[in-house]
């Protein structure tokens, strides 16, 4: 995570997001912008992690007040294992498959 990004953008709502990538992984990022954040994940201009395990599926959000508390929220759970992703988020990954 880039901490000077995260110093930007003070006053906008941001979002905490979980895809499942084809592989079964799970990327974590944050946006301000989710539909449109998704939208450039399937163009393939989004991360290259994602871009190259292409298709997912959105499994989880939550919103946040601003992009600090966004990205504090960010960086606790990429922190976690997966089984601290799905314990603690409560993922329900049987419900992706076949995306």
């Amino acid at each position: 995570m880039n901490n000077a990004i995260c110093k930007q953008g003070r006053d906008q709502m941001y979002y905490l997001y979980v895809l499942i990538c084809s592989d079964n992984t799970l990327y974590t990022g944050i946006t301000n912008d989710i539909e449109k954040r998704i939208k450039t994940h399937q163009e393939g201009k989004g991360s290259k992690y994602v871009r190259s395990r292409s298709p997912f599926k959105l499994i989880y959000s939550e919103m946040h007040i601003d992009k600090s508390s966004a990205c504090k929220r960010e960086s606790e759970v990429k922190g976690w294992t997966r089984k601290e992703k799905i314990l603690n988020l409560k993922l329900r990954l049987k419900d992706a498959k076949g995306f």
